[in-house]
């Protein structure tokens, strides 16, 4: 009898065991993400993290995310909240994109990406001129047409403020035709899904955005993408034409990522940094980027931060060609 309560003791203490050691292997490597988007519902920043958020969470990297939508100061009221409630931020990430480069350029809000920890940039979404599919033109070379007879009657809604990346793509791409980047009539909505209500609704003719924020929508008939600011045709995209093959040489693609409170540990960094890898590999991610178009662009704390030093320069010299900057 003793022999048998040993047997049976030793079974359940490998049964213990496997049932542990499966518990945490398929326990999530972050038990939550609360993430903080800088505009309003709809636009880049909002999609990116919820995205994103929600591939974290079924695959069972993350227990549970949250998303709290805190617009504002060109984005420099999500910023100010991140580093004046840091201590209370240690599971919290904030999208951001090219704008926080810009806006501390152009001096909107008084911070920038050293102010905070940049934990990694994820995806790059090319620029997109759409136009509602009832709108009177067909293809980029008519909005020219228009713009040489009259750049003032040429209206583009944009997500974001004046000076900003919405703003920079159709100045850069009137100036690929020739003309003066500071011509364009740019009128500036908090957050994408009100330039797109303005357009759908015929108060704009033109939205300049990301593709991954309309491509969906030109998928099922409600919006016409008249051109991309991809060097090439995309194969998300494939019958959607580049301002390069229209003899516009303007290529520009805006990164998106996630940036921590200052104070932020190493550790904490690299745990967040291992669940973004893991999301790579999955189909739920390949399936979530290719329906919006973006293109992989994982840049993980140091490679990160050494970009953001670089595009500022880069940010800055177009800027200043453009007439933003002085």
């Amino acid at each position: 009898m003793l022999k048998r309560f040993k047997k049976c003791i030793t079974r359940a203490i490998i049964v213990a065991s496997i049932t542990t050691l499966s518990s945490i292997s398929w326990a999530a490597e972050l038990e939550e993400i609360h993430f903080i988007v800088p505009g309003g519902a709809g636009g880049g920043w909002d999609m990116t993290a919820r995205g994103t958020g929600d591939v974290l969470m079924k695959e069972g990297l993350v227990d549970t995310v949250s998303y709290q939508n805190l617009s504002g100061g060109g984005g420099g009221k999500a910023i100010a909240h991140m580093i004046e409630t840091a201590a209370r931020q240690q599971d919290t990430l904030m999208v951001n994109s090219t704008p926080i480069v810009i806006r501390s350029l152009t001096g909107i809000f008084p911070q920038s990406f050293r102010d905070l920890t940049p934990v990694a940039a994820t995806i790059a979404d090319y620029g997109a001129i759409v136009v509602a599919n009832d709108s009177k033109y067909q293809n980029w070379q008519e909005v020219v047409a228009d713009f040489k007879q009259d750049p003032r009657k040429v209206k583009v809604a944009g997500g974001s403020a004046r000076g900003s990346m919405d703003h920079l793509i159709v100045a850069a791409a009137f100036k690929g035709e020739g003309f003066d980047a500071r011509s364009v009539r740019y009128i500036a909505y908090d957050a994408g899904g009100k330039a797109m209500a303005a357009v759908l609704s015929g108060e704009t003719p033109l939205l300049s955005t990301g593709l991954g924020e309309v491509l969906e929508m030109s998928k099922s008939g409600q919006v016409r993408v008249l051109a991309i600011t991809a060097p090439e045709r995309l194969a998300a995209a494939p019958n959607v034409p580049t301002l390069t093959e229209m003899g516009n040489q303007t290529v520009f693609a805006n990164w998106r990522g996630f940036f921590a409170s200052p104070g932020i540990s190493d550790e904490k960094v690299a745990q967040w940094n291992k669940a973004f890898a893991a999301m790579y590999k999955t189909d739920r991610w390949t399936t979530v980027r290719d329906r919006n178009g973006w293109i992989d662009n994982y840049k993980a704390d140091k490679d990160f931060y050494a970009f953001l030093e670089e595009q500022e320069q880069q940010m800055g010299d177009l800027m200043r060609e453009l007439g933003f900057l002085k």
